[in-house]
């Protein structure tokens, strides 16, 4: 089973950026399918980005053009650059790992956007 831990979350003005990191443990992290998912207070976990072991990408319409998701198999880190933040992007962000039937969920890191 692969452990996830979360990272680079925090506090940003509208306009802002931050870098969020998802450290995988072990040695198959370059098969897995990585994705970034966030929930607000009050709604469903919806998808955020996405990246599979071949390198492609899927975004959310709301992120496209802001969002960048990315992975380090060497370091065995699937990384999310979020710039001009908006409010609307407040929320708890998950890094998921799939392979095939398995998922598995990291802790989460909370993102607040605002001035």
């Amino acid at each position: 089973q692969v452990q996830l831990v979360e990272s680079g979350g925090g506090l940003v003005q509208p306009g802002g950026s931050l870098r969020l990191s998802c450290a995988a443990s072990g040695s198959i992290f370059s098969l897995y399918a990585m994705g970034w998912y966030r929930q607000a207070p009050g709604k469903q976990r919806e998808l955020v980005a996405d990246i599979i072991s071949g390198g492609s990408t899927n975004y959310a319409d709301s992120v496209k053009g802001r969002f960048t998701i990315s992975r380090d198999n060497a370091k065995n880190t699937v990384y999310l650059q979020m710039n001009s933040l908006k409010p609307e992007d407040t929320a708890v962000y998950y890094c998921n790992a799939g392979l095939g039937s398995f998922a598995s969920w990291g802790q989460g890191t909370q993102v607040t956007v605002s001035s």
